[in-house]
């Protein structure tokens, strides 16, 4: 009669010993591991095999299924899964941070392995929205299997890891994006619809800028909760330096504090971000301006006076490229004036940039300085054109001063010709 497991009834140890004898161990030379010679058998959740379970980080470094669920590998049966091997079994959720953290936070422990590792994370998970929630006895928030997974854990340096900054928003959309599991929580769920619109996703998925915000670059990750209104300034300025400088000197600083907003989403929203253009600043239907601002205040007519300027300047960036291509064109050289006009450029970013202190006097300045730029490019490429046309003209003239000598050398030759007949 074939004795049957008492941890899986439906599976007969001798079937279990007979299937796993037809299972190579994890590893060449390893020890014996009888956890997964009967899960690599079982159905999914249970299953794992050994070839997943060799892609995990933990199994690479050495460590076994016993330094998580406890037990003993090297035996079979009950025997392996009983409580004198230390046996622990699937750890409760509400365990699993402090379970994580016997281990990552012990500093000379994870050195041996990784001496840059930071092994503070136990402590700011503790911190964040859902440590706090966690030890208030909700065990529907995030714990550390579900950002970084269970058998298949891989560096955040891995593009498979779930916590790759290519997969971050994915990772954490699982659970912000489900409405069924945030209801109760008094949370939107589409962040991630928004954020696979903005321009930091672009920067980040299109063009492959690892250094492009994701959501833990904004939020944190072990200690991970929403940046308060007086504090999301601070989170935008770790990556846009010199706006938050200009806007900490506006009177927009004080204007906002004293009403609540915050800062940066205020005019750029905070997942959906787009990319920034002119007709953001201004009086038209997309500025973002006339949002607190109507006809006739102050603010509403430097906002225009502003957009008008810096359009300006784009024209006449505009203008001055055009007629230099034209010269290049002709085969006249305008490298230098072309590499002046560049500077009008930064000028003109400088000026977008310029716009946060949001003082029309500031700002003209900064366009003055690529206005007198693309005036001189606009004279040069002026120049360059008056002398296509002076080298035109003198080829025409040469052109034909050298027909005409053809012809009267050709009526020359005929006469001779003629002369020289009887």
């Amino acid at each position: 009669m074939i004795r049957r497991s008492r941890r899986y009834p439906g599976l007969g140890w001798v079937a279990v010993l007979a299937l796993a004898a037809c299972f190579p161990l994890a590893a060449s030379g390893q020890s014996k591991n009888s956890c997964l010679d009967c899960h690599s058998l079982l159905d999914p959740p249970l299953r794992v095999t050994s070839e997943q379970f060799a892609q995990d980080i933990h199994s690479q470094k050495g460590l076994t299924c016993a330094a998580c669920h406890g037990g003993d590998p090297s035996k079979d049966g009950d025997e392996a899964m009983s409580r004198a091997a230390g046996f622990r079994g699937k750890p409760d959720r509400k365990q699993i941070p402090e379970l994580c953290g016997k281990c990552h936070s012990d500093a000379a422990y994870m050195r041996q392995y990784n001496p840059s590792l930071r092994t503070d994370e136990l402590a700011q998970y503790r911190t964040s929205q859902h440590g706090k929630l966690l030890a208030q006895g909700d065990d529907r928030v995030a714990v550390c299997i579900d950002c970084h997974g269970v058998h298949n854990l891989r560096p955040a340096s891995d593009p498979r890891s779930k916590v790759h900054p290519l997969n971050v928003a994915t990772t954490c959309s699982g659970c912000h994006s489900d409405r069924q599991h945030m209801q109760g929580y008094n949370i939107p769920t589409e962040q991630f619809a928004g954020y696979s619109t903005s321009v930091h996703h672009e920067a980040l998925a299109v063009r492959g800028d690892l250094s492009a915000p994701t959501c833990t670059t904004c939020h944190g990750n072990h200690g991970a909760s929403p940046p308060g209104v007086a504090t999301v300034e601070n989170v935008c300025s770790t990556c846009h330096v010199f706006q938050a400088q200009l806007f900490d000197a506006s009177p927009h600083k004080a204007a906002f504090a004293a009403a609540s907003m915050p800062g940066c989403v205020t005019c750029h929203s905070n997942h959906r971000i787009s990319h920034p253009s002119d007709s953001m600043i201004g009086t038209g239907p997309q500025a973002v301006c006339t949002t607190c601002h109507s006809s006739g205040d102050a603010g509403f007519n430097a906002a225009g006076a502003m957009h008008n300027r810096l359009a300006t300047l784009e024209t006449a960036v505009g203008r001055s490229d055009e007629i230099l291509d034209r010269a290049a064109s002709s085969g006249v050289e305008v490298s230098q004036a072309k590499l002046e006009l560049d500077q009008a450029r930064d000028a003109l970013t400088k000026a977008r940039v310029t716009i946060h202190a949001f003082d029309p006097a500031k700002l003209d300045e900064v366009i003055k300085s690529g206005l007198a730029t693309t005036d001189k490019t606009y004279q040069a490429g002026e120049k360059a054109l008056a002398e296509s046309k002076y080298r035109r003209m003198g080829l025409s003239i040469s052109l034909a001063t050298i027909l005409a000598v053809l012809i009267g050398l050709v009526l020359f030759v005929r006469d001779i010709e003629q002369r020289g007949r009887p």
